[in-house]
């Protein structure tokens, strides 16, 4: 009988867990579905984007980081940080330098 019920447990745990990972791969998957983000080096971004963080709209401005993001529709721009001293801030810009929300 304690064979039995020591069955019943282990197998009911082993469903649970199962149910939790299955769970949890279709969350990352839907994740993933949304958009992608690949890191990009400031030397490699278009010209285009390097004209416009070169401008006076962003004169004094260092760029942190950029990542290139692919939305689910497939339209690509560039996600990128820049810093002035103690202030940050993130700006999109498409291929062509020109600002997207």
């Amino acid at each position: 009988m304690k064979k039995v019920i020591f069955f019943l447990v282990s197998l009911s745990m082993i469903a649970m867990t199962q149910v939790e990972v299955s769970y949890a791969q279709n969350e990352q998957t839907a994740i993933n579905a949304k958009q992608e983000k690949v890191a990009v080096r400031e030397e490699d971004l278009p010209e285009a984007v390097k004209t416009v963080l070169s401008g006076d709209s962003y004169a004094g401005w260092q760029v942190t980081s950029a990542f290139l993001i692919t939305k689910a529709d497939n339209s690509q721009f560039f996600e990128i940080s820049i810093k002035k001293g103690e202030e940050m801030a993130t700006i999109n810009l498409d291929k062509d330098g020109k600002k997207v929300d």
